[in-house]
Parts: structure tokens; C-alpha cells; sequence
């Protein structure tokens, strides 16, 4: 009999949970971290971090083979037909493009990350679902878990399958679960004889769920005897009995995305395809994201470039009131922007990628920002460049091409880097989970002061103990070497840009602890205060990057350091206009007001001003589709591109 999918959890019960599965220990140093609590450590990321010159030399080697490929593609196919071919699929496979960062031992190509995101990059211009694509299957998808935390038997049954080609999907959401993982109603059911779990739920927006040969599925185990419980990862079989495929979702952007909705119901999977322990699934997928979200930044990158080239072309080529329309200064501006965003772009994701692969530092907050700049930046960057290109940005590659001009897809950019601000943690939560690891050091030494739940006695204990951590903090943000004319010296031209970012990461640390001072337990409520610290912490470790990348490349001596510096330099005076327009903001607002204002709408007092317009969404259906346990009643419309699995 099936049952109602529904499972209710509240804040405080989303919130433990959520804080049991994140990584608590800080084994190794974090740049970001530090910059956060005021102390800007730059021997941390300077001299700018470079992968080995073989690897260097094996990424160029993968990466000339690729371009070849990617060249002869035309991404104009997946736009008009919605899908990706099926050739251009096997194509990629025999270039071991599903296998990029798998071991070599298991098949794959072995790259670094700095050598997969390079890769995303070239497939990814040519259609940004082949980017998605691609990203999801191995950022997400089967691979990454399983080098973090599967055992060797998996990574010897899966790894290679995937590598050849086998395509994999994630499936965390639900059709009323999307960032609050304690509301999953997905089951996975203990068999009575312990040989096996039994699935059920319905998952919604699995990308490459509807070509996937393998999944990852987050679902709930119910403890027992033997069992440990909660929200556990599996690896299962696309096409095992009791999976249907019930629908291919279709979005603004990402034409060719294979995403859909996937039902289980009594979906017998091996206990040796349990993934880690019972219970660590959420722990699994966020860990997996650490490095994972690098995949989207890599795909705004190589977006950014396109449009630094088009901006560049069309902005010399294009004429009005007797010149180029880059020499008018309305345009130049636009087009400064787009070209030292970019470098800072790149900048960012390098030296992300790089720390990742040297496995020195932890990049958990690192790869947070360089998510949330990158897609936030990404999507403004595309929108300047429909703006350049003026009425032919709007119009669509299809109908300038059909006309006789160039087939310029400025506005494809704008649906398609869009989403990039929702896959993988909205900018809205990215900003809420940098905003926890920020406050980490504080949370541990007065916890229990901001804890509404805490007794007396806990508050007590804990304003002792933050006495002394903070006695001895604090001061060390009134001075450092921002303040000293010839601080960073050896930066050049750009010093004066590095001791700004040292000065103004103490004073969002300070601005940080009036917060806690000001509103206490309540802190957690003021999300966009601390939004906008996270976001100046964005734009500070973009300028870090910018700086000492270009650095780096001054000093090689070559024509392009100089421009490198350039470029840095603009970039930096651009932020920190951003930096100093939200500190303003941190305290001069109208947040409350506009909590109120959002209140009073809520119920009804506004309602007039709805008035005058019609709502054609109206009567079309629920907000959120009820579903319950059970059979599908559905056509399964899975259908993988390859089929390299073994039989099962």
C-alpha cells in the first residue's frame, strides 16, 4: 500500500543535521579562512601555486587531442534539435572524456583538477550542456564519490564502467526537498535477510538521469537492529527493475540537459553498493562538492573568454556616429569589465584547482567563493555582452545565421550561465554555508552565546572561555602590514591593491564581531548581513588571486606579465568599488524594512497591487506535485546513450 511522501523536520532538526554532516575539523590551513578572521596570509597562495611540468605536459598533450575533436562539433545542433546526438556522445567517450580525473589504474585519463577544468572549458564551448554533462557525471555523479569514500571493490566495479562511458547521475531532490536534506522521504529499507536495501521515493531534476547508466542516490535508512540509519548514498543500476523515468525536464537554458524526474519503487540494491556507512550520505555529497563545484566556475570561465572575444571583434568592427562603438566611453566601460572580470575569472579557478591538487591546504570555503563569484559574475558578464551587441544581442544565433550574419548566440549566454547560480547550492545558500565555516573559530570559542537553546550556565561557561580568545583577537585587527606604505612591496604596481585587501579583511573580521556583539542568537536570522560579508570576502580573494597571478607572470618578464598587470590592476580598482559600496551597505539598509514589507505581502495587505494584470499560471496546477510511494504509472523514458555495463 503506498504511503504519502512526505517528511517533516523542523529548523532545529534541519539545522543538527545539517551541522553533523559538515566537515567540524581543520586539519590543514585554509587561506579563506584565515582572510575571514582578519589575518591575511598570503604565503598561502603566493608564489602563485603551478602544476608540475609533466603534468603540465600530459594536460596539454589530452587537451590538443580534444580541441581537435570539440572543433569539429557544431553546437548549433544541440540548440535547434534540444538534445545532444548520440555521436557526438561516443565521441567523447572514445576520447575518455567520462573518465577525466579517474586513476589511470582504473581506466581514466588521470588528470589533475587544474587539467579537468581546462577540459570542461573547451567541451563546454562548444554547448554548455555538453559541460553539464560532462561535470555532472563526474563531479557528482558516480566517480567522485567513490574516490572519496567508496572501497576497493566499488572503484574496481564502477570506475572503469565510467571511464569507458558509463554515464551517471545524482539524485539528491525531491519534488518538495530541494537545500533541506531532513525532509528526504526517499527510503531505502533493510532486506530481512541483510543481502540488500530496498528503494522508494521520487527524485526530481536528476541531471543525466534520463541517459544515466549509473546513479547516486541519497536515501533514508530507518534505524534498527544492526543499522545505524539516516540519509545514506548508494550506487544502483539505472535500468533495475522498479526505476522509471516518468519525465525529461525542460529549462530556459541548457537546451541539450538529459534531466528528469526518476521514481524507485522496491528497488532492490546490493548492500555492497552502500556507500560508506549508513548515515553519511549527506556528509558524502558535501564533501564530494568541495572540489565538485569547481566544474562551474571552470564553464564560466571559458564562457567569460568567449565573451571577452566577441565584445573585443564586434566592439572594433561596428560603427556608429563615425566610430568603433569600443571608442565610445558607454561601451568601453562594458567592455573593460567583461576583459578584467575575465582574468580574475581565471585567476580565481587556477589557483582553486591548483590548491586542490596539492592537497596542502583545505579548500572548502575556497571553492564555495570561487562558485558563488564565478556564476554571479558569469551571468553579468553575458548580460553586458548582450547589451554590447545591442539588438542583435537579443536575436538569436539561429535567426542571424538565417539572415546572412555571424551566428552570435550572446543571448544562449544569458540562459544558459543562468542557472549556474542555482546548480549546486544557490548563491543564497552558498553564502549561508561560507557564512557557518567563517564563523567556525567564533562558534567554538563562544558556541553557547549565540546558542538560543543554551542554559544559563552554558552561556556562562562560555563568555569565560571567549574572554580569552577574544582578548587576544581582537587587537590584532587594529594594525597590520595594509597599513604600512611598503607593505607587499615585491607586488609592484599592484601592492597598493594587496594592502587594501589585508586592511579590509580585518575590517569585515571586526564588522563580523559587532554583528555577534549586536544581534546575538539572532544573528543567524540577519542573512543578508552576513551575505554581504561573504561577498566581500568573494571579492577579496578574487583581487588575491588577480594579484598574485599576475604577479607571477610580471615576473616571468614577458609582454604578457605586463599586460597580466594590467589587466589585474583594473580589475582590482573595479572591486573595490563592489567592496566598499557593501561595507556600506552592511549597516546603512533597509533590511528590516524590507522584512516587514515581505511580512505585510504575505498576508494580503498588498494585494492591490496585483491588480491590473492577468496570471495565465493560474489554475494550471499545484505550486509542488503531491506524490506518494508506489508503482510508476509512466512510460520509463530512460534511454542510455552507451551501454558499456556488465550485465546484472
Amino acid at each position: 500500500m503506498s504511503t504519502a511522501a512526505k517528511v517533516d523536520a523542523t529548523e532545529e532538526q534541519a539545522r543538527q543535521l545539517v551541522e553533523e554532516s559538515r566537515e567540524v575539523t581543520w586539519t590543514k590551513p585554509s587561506f579563506a579562512k584565515e582572510m575571514f578572521l582578519g589575518r591575511y596570509r598570503v604565503d598561502l597562495i603566493h608564489p602563485f601555486p603551478k602544476p608540475s611540468a609533466e603534468d603540465t605536459a600530459r594536460t596539454e598533450a589530452y587537451l590538443a587531442r580534444l580541441r581537435a575533436y570539440c572543433e569539429t562539433l557544431d553546437g548549433s545542433v544541440i540548440e535547434e534539435q534540444g538534445r545532444i546526438p548520440e555521436h557526438f556522445v561516443r565521441g567523447l567517450a572514445e576520447l575518455g572524456c567520462f573518465g577525466l580525473k579517474i586513476p589511470e589504474e582504473y581506466g581514466g585519463q588521470g588528470l589533475s583538477q587544474v587539467g579537468y577544468n581546462k577540459a570542461l572549458m573547451l567541451v563546454g564551448s562548444v554547448h554548455a550542456s555538453l559541460g553539464a554533462l560532462l561535470s555532472a557525471h563526474q563531479s557528482i555523479g558516480v566517480p567522485e564519490p567513490l574516490k572519496l569514500a567508496g572501497t576497493p571493490e566499488q572503484k574496481q566495479r564502477f570506475l572503469p564502467r565510467c571511464a569507458r562511458g558509463a554515464i551517471s547521475a545524482f539524485l539528491l531532490t525531491e519534488p518538495d526537498v530541494g537545500s533541506d536534506p531532513a525532509r528526504i522521504a526517499s527510503t531505502a529499507t533493510p532486506t530481512a535477510d541483510g543481502a540488500a536495501y530496498e528503494l522508494n521515493g521520487v527524485k526530481l531534476w536528476t541531471t543525466n538521469g534520463v541517459v544515466a547508466e549509473l546513479l547516486v542516490v541519497m536515501a533514508r535508512v530507518p534505524k534498527g537492529d544492526g543499522h545505524r540509519g539516516g540519509i545514506s548514498a548508494f550506487v544502483v543500476e539505472a535500468d533495475s527493475e522498479g526505476i522509471t523515468v516518468e519525465r525529461r525536464n525542460a529549462f530556459m537554458g541548457l537546451r541539450g540537459l538529459e534531466n528528469g524526474v526518476t521514481r524507485m519503487y522496491n528497488v532492490r540494491v546490493p548492500r555492497e553498493n552502500l556507500i560508506g556507512r549508513e548515515g553519511d550520505g549527506l556528509k558524502i555529497a558535501l564533501t564530494t562538492l568541495n572540489a565538485g563545484r569547481l566544474a562551474i566556475p571552470a564553464l564560466c570561465t571559458a564562457a567569460a573568454k568567449w565573451s571577452v572575444k566577441i565584445a573585443r571583434e564586434w566592439s572594433t568592427a561596428r560603427v556608429q556616429w563615425g566610430r568603433p562603438v569600443g571608442e565610445h566611453a558607454a561601451v568601453g566601460a562594458k567592455v573593460s569589465f567583461i576583459a578584467a572580470t575575465t582574468y580574475a575569472l581565471e585567476a580565481v579557478l587556477d589557483l582553486s584547482a591548483t590548491m586542490a591538487d596539492e592537497n596542502r591546504n583545505d579548500i572548502r570555503i575556497e571553492a564555495a567563493l570561487a562558485k558563488l563569484w564565478a556564476s554571479e559574475m558569469g551571468c553579468r558578464i553575458a548580460d553586458e555582452l548582450v547589451q554590447i551587441r545591442g539588438g542583435r544581442g537579443y536575436e538569436t544565433a539561429a535567426s542571424l545565421r538565417a539572415r546572412g550574419e555571424r551566428a552570435v548566440g550572446a543571448e544562449q549566454l544569458v540562459r544558459d550561465l543562468r542557472i549556474n547560480r542555482i546548480f549546486e547550492g544557490s548563491s543564497e545558500i552558498m553564502r549561508l554555508l561560507v557564512a557557518r565555516e567563517m564563523a567556525d573559530a567564533h562558534m567554538a570559542a563562544a558556541g553557547a552565546l549565540v546558542d538560543k537553546n543554551a542554559e544559563f550556565k552554558e552561556k556562562a561557561k562560555a563568555a569565560a572561555g571567549a574572554g580569552g580568545f577574544y582578548a587576544k583577537w581582537f587587537p590584532q585587527l587594529a594594525v597590520g602590514p595594509g597599513t604600512a606604505p611598503a607593505g607587499f612591496a615585491d607586488f609592484g604596481p599592484l601592492a597598493r591593491h594587496m594592502r587594501f585587501v589585508e586592511r579590509m579583511a580585518r575590517k569585515q573580521a571586526r564588522a563580523l564581531m559587532y554583528g555577534m556583539a549586536r544581534w546575538q542568537a539572532k544573528l543567524e536570522y540577519r542573512q543578508v548581513f552576513l551575505g554581504r560579508l561573504v561577498d566581500i570576502g568573494a571579492e577579496l580573494f578574487a583581487m588575491s588571486a588577480a594579484c598574485v597571478r599576475a604577479q607571477a607572470e610580471r615576473a616571468d618578464g614577458t609582454a604578457e606579465g605586463e599586460a597580466a598587470a594590467q589587466l589585474a590592476d583594473v580589475f582590482c580598482r573595479q572591486a573595490r568599488i563592489r567592496v566598499r559600496q557593501l561595507f556600506d551597505s552592511l549597516w546603512e539598509n533597509t533590511d528590516d524594512e524590507d522584512v516587514r514589507l515581505a511580512r505585510n505581502l504575505f498576508d494580503g495587505r498588498y494585494r492591490w497591487v496585483e491588480q491590473g494584470a492577468l496570471d495565465p499560471s493560474e489554475g494550471t496546477g499545484p505550486w509542488i506535485a503531491e506524490w506518494q510511494m508506489g508503482p510508476s504509472t509512466e512510460e520509463n523514458l530512460l534511454r542510455p546513450w552507451l551501454r558499456v555495463g556488465a550485465s546484472h
